[in-house]
């Protein structure tokens, strides 16, 4: 299987949500270049990493260590088990998938009204 760096990527930005936290608090964290940080978040010049950016990133925003390099290959992630466990942890998912869904439906309102402006 070929590594999923959007993967990585899209793990990366939800968790930096999740947490609150900027890339430059997560370079401070971690000691990872916010330069690393920035086109692992964005998917932007995808490449082989040393192992151990990736292991620093995921103990930075609060996984297990080798949390994003499973990521990357497609194993199963797993977060720590109290956090799997956390009824709020659980909660804020739900907020945040409901949260995607409003804004796939403005962007195809929005969508939908730049095509009529055009017709105009």
């Amino acid at each position: 299987m070929e590594d999923d760096w959007a993967a990585v990527a899209e793990a990366i930005s939800n968790r930096l949500r999740e947490l609150g936290l900027t890339q430059l608090e997560v370079a401070a964290r971690s000691k990872v270049s916010p330069a690393t940080i920035r086109e692992l978040q964005y998917n932007k010049m995808p490449r082989r990493r040393n192992p151990r950016t990736l292991e620093a990133l995921s103990e930075a925003l609060d996984w297990p260590s080798d949390y994003l390099g499973k990521v990357l290959t497609g194993t199963a992630a797993q977060p720590y088990a109290e956090e799997a466990n956390d009824p709020v942890l659980r909660k804020l998912d739900d907020v945040l998938e409901q949260l995607q869904e409003l804004r796939n439906r403005v962007d195809a309102v929005e969508r939908r009204q730049a095509g009529g402006a055009e017709q105009s």
